[in-house]
């Protein structure tokens, strides 16, 4: 079996930014065990495989893989799959919006070209859900190998999910940003129990357009650090919008910036609709650069 691929850099606008993805445009003939084994061979944060839909309200069925497990829903594969397939024409320049059959349920994605080849890809995501939040902050900080003192403690480390929990752990500045270092064994005995990726977040960021500068780490999925998280911020873009930090018309074009900690600067956009009690709609996308295609011969 030949099954062709192509891989890009998700959230960013030049070659080796953002975060890299596979994407196997055509996956009917793959097995459940051969999607696993091939993502883990590739060891990127993601690997996708497109497959017809199975409703015809639909257009394409989605799967996606870390190193070691498929995930419900994520955002950089779901945007680098719809900018592969736009790329391709799979999907044709006439065309603006398509549906993705993912793990979470149908998953919008608006698309805008310019000059006639994929520009931005923007995805709809599940509306969030807020809690628990988390109270033991001196561990968090342990884990993260800093001091209490370091979070910022006017806002709550907090569950948030649009479809994949992520913890939000609010950090003071950048200073300590660039030194957190993540200590597994306290992660094992206290925090594996959420199943949930971490995201530490400030607002203070490298670039004047940004509103957030943003890590994650993710043990729970097999990511030590991954350079551009799209399903952490509709959860992140709602916790901002929750608790005032980002108000009115400027909560429908925040930009959030990641990576750099890793030398892969990536600029997550995110959309938020409603109010801080009640959000409406949350929409998380970008850019990416095509890096090439290759064959596995299986």
């Amino acid at each position: 079996m030949n099954l062709n691929y192509h891989i890009v850099d998700v959230f960013t606008n030049q070659q080796f930014g953002g975060n890299p993805l596979v994407v196997f445009p055509d996956g009917r003939d793959v097995s459940d065990e051969m999607m696993q084994l091939i993502a883990k061979e590739f060891n990127l944060s993601e690997t996708t495989f497109v497959l017809p839909p199975k409703s015809e309200e639909n257009d394409f069925h989605v799967r996606i893989f870390t190193p070691s497990r498929e995930l419900p829903m994520a955002g950089h594969p779901t945007v680098g799959t719809a900018y592969v397939l736009a790329r391709e024409g799979l999907i044709p320049a006439s065309k603006t919006h398509v549906v993705f059959e993912e793990g979470v349920g149908p998953i919008p994605v608006e698309l805008k070209f310019q000059d006639g080849q994929p520009h931005m890809m923007t995805m709809d995501q599940p509306l969030p859900t807020f809690g628990p939040e988390i109270q033991e902050r001196n561990l968090i900080a342990d884990m993260l190998s800093i001091s209490e003192s370091d979070l910022d403690a006017h806002l709550p480390v907090e569950v948030v999910s649009c479809g994949v929990p992520i913890i939000l752990i609010p950090i003071k500045n950048l200073e300590v940003m660039k030194r957190l270092t993540l200590k597994l064994d306290v992660w094992r005995e206290h925090f594996e129990k959420y199943d949930a990726s971490l995201y530490m977040l400030t607002q203070e960021t490298e670039l004047p357009d940004s509103v957030v500068h943003g890590r994650m780490f993710g043990p729970n999925v097999s990511i030590m650090e991954d350079p551009a998280t799209g399903a952490a911020h509709g959860p992140l873009g709602s916790y901002l919008v929750r608790y005032g930090l980002i108000q009115g018309d400027a909560a429908l074009h925040m930009i959030s910036e990641q990576g750099f900690e890793m030398g892969r600067p990536s600029f997550i956009h995110m959309s938020v609709e409603g109010s801080a009690d009640q959000i409406s709609r949350v929409r998380v996308g970008g850019e990416s650069v095509y890096m090439g295609q290759g064959q596995l011969q299986l």
